[in-house]
C-alpha cells in the first residue's frame, strides 16, 4: 500500500482523496483545519506557512500532492502560499528517514508572460509578468533543487461545481474584451483532479506538463456561448488589453499531456459547461 500526502486537501485534493483511498492507497489530508477533510482521507491539522506544525507528518510518504490556495490575489499571499509553504515541507519531508518517490506540484499556466495570442508548451520560456506567476516558478525552482523527485502541472483555469465565476459574469452582462482577441485556456474541475491522478500512476513522468484541454478558445466566443445557452443576450463588446489583470494572452498546448495517455472527460469548453449548467438545472427542478 501507497501513502499519498495531499498537503493543501481543499477542493481539488479531497476529490483526488476519495477516489484514490481504498486497497492500494492510504490518503492523507493535510489542512489547517482538518475538520473539513472527509471520510476515508485520514485528516492532518497543520499550516504550510509554520514549519512547527509539520512535525505531525507520519513516516512512509511514498508520493506528494501539493496544492496550496492563497488567501488573496497578493504578493505576500501567494509567496506564503506556495514559496515558504513548499519550502517548509520539503525540508520537513527531507527530516524523514526515506524520501518521497514523487512530489507533484500543481501550478499555473500564469509561469509564462506570453501577450500576443502565441502557442506555448512545456519548452517554452517562462517570463511571467505578473507576481503570481513569478511566486509560482520561484516554487517550481524550488522543488527543482530539492532531491525529492518532482513533477510539475501548470493549470489553466479551473471551472466546474462551485467555480462558476464566469457564468454569473454572463449573467450580469459583464463586458468582454473580443478584439484583439483574449485568448483562454482551461480544464473542467473533474479532468484536473484525473491529471493529478494520471500522474501519480505514470512510472517515469515528465517534469513539467500543461493542464488545459483541447480548445484555447477566445474569451467572448466562450461568453457567447454561454450566452446562448442561456437564453441571454451577448455579452457587450469592449476594447482593452487582450491579457486581462493578469497581463497573459497565451494558446497552451497539450499534446505532452495527451501523449502520456490522459483521455479528457470534457475536452472542450463546451462539453465541460453544458454538464454544469445541466447540473444547475437539475438541481433547481428538484428544489420546485
Amino acid at each position: 500500500m501507497k501513502t499519498l500526502l495531499i498537503a493543501g486537501c481543499g477542493d481539488l485534493g479531497t476529490s483526488l482523496g476519495r477516489q484514490l483511498a481504498g486497497p492500494d492507497y492510504r490518503v492523507i489530508g493535510l489542512r489547517r483545519n482538518a475538520d473539513r477533510i472527509p471520510a476515508p482521507i485520514t485528516p492532518i491539522s497543520a499550516d504550510l506557512t509554520r514549519p512547527d506544525t509539520l512535525r505531525a507528518l507520519p513516516e512512509g510518504i511514498n508520493q506528494v500532492c501539493y496544492i496550496a490556495t492563497p488567501g488573496a490575489f497578493e504578493d505576500e499571499a501567494y509567496r506564503m502560499a506556495y514559496v515558504e509553504g513548499l519550502k517548509n515541507l520539503l525540508d520537513a519531508l527531507q527530516q524523514q528517514p526515506h524520501l518521497p518517490d514523487r512530489l507533484i506540484f500543481v501550478s499555473s499556466t500564469s509561469v509564462y508572460g506570453i501577450s500576443d495570442g502565441s502557442w506555448v508548451d512545456e519548452t517554452t520560456p517562462t517570463e511571467p509578468a505578473g507576481f503570481s506567476g513569478r511566486r509560482l516558478l520561484e516554487a517550481e525552482q524550488l522543488l527543482a533543487n530539492s532531491g525529492i523527485a518532482g513533477t510539475i502541472v501548470r493549470f489553466g483555469g479551473i471551472y466546474g461545481p462551485g467555480r462558476e465565476r464566469l457564468i454569473r459574469k454572463v449573467q450580469q452582462g459583464d463586458p468582454v474584451v473580443a478584439e484583439p482577441p483574449q485568448w483562454t485556456n482551461r480544464i473542467h474541475r473533474d479532468d484536473a483532479v484525473g491529471v493529478l491522478r494520471h500522474l501519480l500512476a505514470l512510472p517515469e513522468p515528465a517534469p513539467v506538463y500543461l493542464g488545459v484541454d483541447d480548445e484555447p478558445a477566445p474569451m467572448h466566443l466562450v461568453t457567447d456561448w454561454l450566452a446562448e445557452r442561456l437564453g441571454l443576450l451577448p455579452c457587450p463588446r469592449r476594447s482593452g488589453s487582450a491579457g486581462g489583470i493578469r497581463g497573459s494572452n497565451k494558446r497552451c498546448n497539450n499534446k505532452l499531456l495527451v501523449s502520456s495517455g490522459f483521455s479528457f472527460r470534457y475536452p472542450d469548453f463546451r462539453q465541460g459547461y453544458e454538464a454544469m449548467l445541466r447540473a444547475r438545472e437539475q438541481a433547481q427542478a428538484q428544489q420546485q
